[in-house]
């Protein structure tokens, strides 16, 4: 006897256009390292670096392509694959940072992992992959695809930060790293599931919907800690900052070029979607604990950075004290302090890469000259070298006519919006603390002899990289109107699938 079955299985509709920028990033370096194993021993060396770079452009076209078509719509965004994944100007914008960040770290990574002598394909693939991580959760609607673009990000940076297998401190920096991350994920996919058992869903509209109607907020507010846990490590916020000076310190630069960029900007990424939009109803209830941390950040990262010795290290406090004044913005939780953390982030993001390109270049093999002493003189060695780490340091500073002064007046300015004085005070107090320790580097660079000090090769790559961010950082410093326009266009949207 025949018996037929027959069952109906609901396809979601799927705009692949709106895919466009995510699939190219993800599915290029799986196309490519196919190729390369195939075809590798004919192809120039510099090829993986190229390809990478000409894939993160593609991105940037295709997410500037997908952001052009929401003008004119209200709201100016929608969903895709059943309500998981938003196409709105807040994706599109941090896929084109994650993408700019994955171009210009590939141009100057090629130079360092020659010198370096652990040059691989590898490395750029895994490049990709993350960044492709980092775009799922700039564009997650869904608490799941949240946390698998967690762990794409995350798994792919864990390799890459002990990919210096003949330096002790790499392999430790990414056993580190994973470890404390494993423990990071656990708490949010544990906030995850508490979400899930307050609201019935992990849907971000549905969350929204459903949050506004609980009689019993005790697992919702048990879900938000732990989510602020599992988040708050990805963008090093105190106190779950633990393993980033370390991991800092011993990954390859182009790394730490690539985390203080793309992954903080996925960690942000994820909690602003999450707590500016899908829990803002909640906004008296989480507002506190942004608070907290914010000023934990501001005043560690600033206060701590100080005392150290080697330029990594110093970079690394300063990225937790650019993480608080980001989540100053968060906190005010309206309109205009989303705008301003999406500004600081844009700002930080070019500063970032700009700043350990140039580490990278003065380092040298091994990675072994990152102590302050060893930029002593740079100034007279490599003068041009020396005037773009020193705007990109006055812009961490918050110096007029640049980016950094901009994004600091536009969180503080949102915190005084919302009667946020005291954590208005906190960020001005720890922006002039913190200006010490950008100023011990540019004096190390004018004031001190440094004859001593070996001779530097500025690779081609490696300057294109740090002058495209002086520029950037230099020109939306005074003609700030096009960037500041961009990013109030740049807010989420969560639209039901």
């Amino acid at each position: 006897m025949r018996v037929l079955l027959q069952t109906s299985v609901d396809i979601p509709s799927i705009d692949w256009g709106g895919l466009s920028p995510l699939l190219i990033m993800a599915g290029a370096p799986l196309i490519f390292l196919t190729l390369w194993s195939l075809l590798g021993d004919r192809l120039p060396r510099r090829t993986p670096s190229l390809v990478t770079a000409l894939v993160g452009v593609a991105t940037i076209v295709a997410a500037a392509i997908q952001w052009g078509r929401l003008d004119g719509d209200l709201p100016q965004g929608f969903s895709t694959v059943a309500g998981a994944y938003g196409v709105d100007g807040f994706s599109m914008l941090l896929t084109c940072l994650i993408a700019v960040a994955v171009t210009l770290t590939a141009l100057f990574a090629h130079d360092y992992l020659e010198r370096e002598a652990i040059y691989s394909a590898e490395f750029f693939v895994l490049l990709m992959l993350s960044a492709s991580g980092g775009m799922v959760m700039a564009g997650a609607n869904d608490l799941i695809v949240l946390f698998l673009g967690v762990e794409v990000l995350s798994i792919a940076v864990y390799i890459l930060a002990a990919s210096h297998a003949r330096r002790v401190e790499s392999q430790e920096a990414g056993l580190k790293y994973f470890v404390l991350g494993a423990f990071a994920s656990a708490f949010l996919l544990y906030g995850i599931a508490l979400m899930y058992g307050a609201t019935g869903s992990t849907n971000l509209a549905h969350i929204r919907d459903a949050i506004g109607g609980l009689e019993d907020r005790g697992l919702a507010f048990g879900a938000m800690a732990l989510l602020l846990v599992g988040l708050g490590f990805k963008v090093a916020a105190v106190p779950f900052h633990a393993w980033t000076p370390d991991v800092y310190h011993g990954s390859p630069s182009p790394v730490v070029s690539f985390m203080a960029s793309a992954v903080k900007v996925g960690g942000f990424a994820g909690l602003l979607r999450v707590f500016n939009v899908s829990l803002g109803g909640l906004a008296d209830d989480w507002t506190p604990m942004l608070f907290v941390l914010a000023c934990l950040s501001m005043v560690l990262g600033a206060v701590v950075g100080i005392v150290q010795d080697n330029v990594k290290r110093m970079l690394a406090y300063s990225s937790i004290s650019h993480a608080g004044f980001i989540l100053v913005g968060a906190e005010a939780a309206t309109s205009d302090g989303m705008s301003a953390a999406l500004y600081y982030l844009t700002a930080y993001t070019f500063i970032a890469i700009g700043s350990f390109a140039v580490i990278s270049v003065v380092s040298g093999q091994g990675d072994a000259r990152t102590s302050i002493r060893d930029f002593d003189g740079l100034a007279k060695r490599k003068p041009v070298l020396a005037l773009g780490f020193t705007i990109l340091l006055l812009a961490q500073a918050g110096v007029p006519f640049t980016t950094g002064f901009l994004g600091k007046f536009f969180v503080i300015g949102a915190a005084i919006e919302t009667k946020a004085y005291l954590l208005a005070v906190v960020a001005m107090l720890s922006a002039v603390v913190g200006a010490f320790l950008y100023l011990r580097i540019v004096l190390a660079m004018y004031a001190n002899d440094g004859d001593d000090r070996p001779a530097i090769d500025v690779p081609f790559t490696a300057a294109f990289t740090i002058a495209v961010t002086v520029l950037f950082t230099v020109f939306f410093g005074v003609f700030a109107d096009p960037l500041v326009d961009l990013v109030r266009d740049a807010l989420p949207v969560i639209a039901a699938g």
